[in-house]
């Protein structure tokens, strides 16, 4: 490494400053005449080539790091994930960059649902349509045509034989997957119709309506065999429990019901948000020992079993209830918007959301914390769905795009 004179000049200026400010007298007086050194020493050179050389180690340092940071980097961009060998799918969650952005719907995207069996996913919109689109290779596969409004939600029975449709144009659709055909249309509602579920079993849907009611339906014959009513406001959504006894529903009117599916009996009314309630979504079994380490911190009493349920609000929070005492165990906050969609992680450790702060956030179950935060889409993020098997999430928005995220 080559020296201008100038540096020279204040190299041996900074040492003749060490030597001196150390006693080094006899080495000061022959460097002195060797560089060619005046006797006296500027004092602008004072500590300098102390400073100069606590900079480089400092600046080592940083350089290791950011090579260590680099390497990591590279491993997990060869091996698809952080060290996903040390990962198992239980943990495995949304990485940015998104892997596909999906476009083709000319309106705002409502909903996105993964096929429980197929590599399909489907998307619905306020353009009155529902697309199919193959999640693995970005693949558009079709459009279903039939609703004369916004498509407000769509579900998959547990077979993914059929699919049911809901729309603002007051009608429940029937597609049967394998010839693409709609095979009934519901008719019952008196208002937008905002949400649908099958049962389990299958042979039964559960709708709920602006018309502040909740209908259950025949599949076989199409008609309405039983309306749970007892919410003041529109019924934004309703999702069956597991094992299809009860079924829970959410409203404008802020708060969250349980129903029993046998009577209709509103069994409890959950009230603790603030605003408007927009989805819900019940606990696999697998969360069940998560949630009980979450509440075991704040309280070491027995252990809960549920069921438990997450719903999500206008107010930005996330509340988790142990609808068996109808009780809100915590509260989740950190989106800056509204929140439009939940689901639970598969592996039962996370929660993940969307929200009209476009974000898609996963949450830590077991430290009620925001463990991930991707920026998801230019515009509110209405819905997300995560697939039970692969390792897939999709989101959909406003900005009338569906994206596809790899999970690692």
């Amino acid at each position: 490494m080559v020296l201008s004179q100038r540096q020279k000049d204040e190299l041996n200026r900074a040492i003749a400053d060490y030597l001196s400010s150390n006693g080094y007298l006899s080495a000061l007086g022959e460097f002195q005449k060797e560089a060619s050194l005046p006797g006296d020493i500027d004092k602008k050179y004072g500590g300098l080539l102390e400073k100069k050389w606590t900079s480089v180690i400092r600046l080592q340092k940083k350089v290791m790091d950011l090579e260590a940071k680099l390497s990591e980097a590279e491993k997990e961009y060869n091996s698809g994930g952080p060290s996903r060998d040390r990962r198992s799918p239980a943990e495995w969650i949304p990485r940015p960059p998104e892997r596909y952005t999906l476009s083709g719907h000319r309106s705002p995207v409502t909903r996105v649902v993964f096929h429980p069996t197929y590599s399909i996913m489907v998307s619905s919109s306020e353009d009155a349509t529902i697309k199919l689109w193959d999640y693995e290779t970005g693949d558009y596969e079709r459009t279903l045509k039939g609703h004369t409004d916004t498509v407000q939600d769509i579900a998959f029975d547990h077979t993914g034989k059929f699919l049911a449709s809901c729309s603002a144009d007051m009608k429940i659709k029937l597609w049967d997957f394998t010839s693409y055909e709609c095979v009934k249309t519901l008719y019952g509602h008196d208002h937008n119709v905002s949400s649908i579920s099958f049962v389990p079993s299958g042979d039964h849907l559960v709708s709920s309506s602006r018309d502040k009611t909740i209908k259950m339906w025949d599949v076989s014959t199409g008609f309405c065999v039983k309306t749970f009513t007892g919410h003041r406001e529109w019924v934004r959504m309703v999702r069956v429990y597991h094992d299809g006894s009860l079924l829970a529903s959410c409203s404008n009117d802020q708060t969250v019901r349980i129903w029993v599916t046998a009577t209709t009996e509103c069994k409890m009314e959950l009230r603790e948000h603030e605003h408007v309630v927009e989805c819900i979504a019940w606990a696999p079994e697998s969360a069940q020992p998560t949630i009980n380490e979450a509440i075991s911190v704040d309280n070491k009493k027995e252990k809960r079993s549920g069921p438990f349920l997450i719903s999500g609000s206008r107010d930005k929070t996330i509340k988790m209830w142990d609808v068996s005492v109808g009780l809100c165990l915590f509260t989740l906050t950190g989106h800056d918007n509204w929140v439009r969609g939940l689901v639970f992680h598969p592996g039962g450790k996370y929660i993940l959301s969307a929200s009209d702060d476009k974000t898609l956030r996963v949450w830590d179950i077991k430290n009620k914390r925001n463990h991930k935060t991707l920026e998801a889409h230019s515009h509110f993020t209405t819905s997300l769905d995560m697939h039970k098997n692969a390792p897939f999430v999709i989101t959909g928005s406003v900005d009338q795009t569906i994206k596809v995220w790899e999970c690692r």
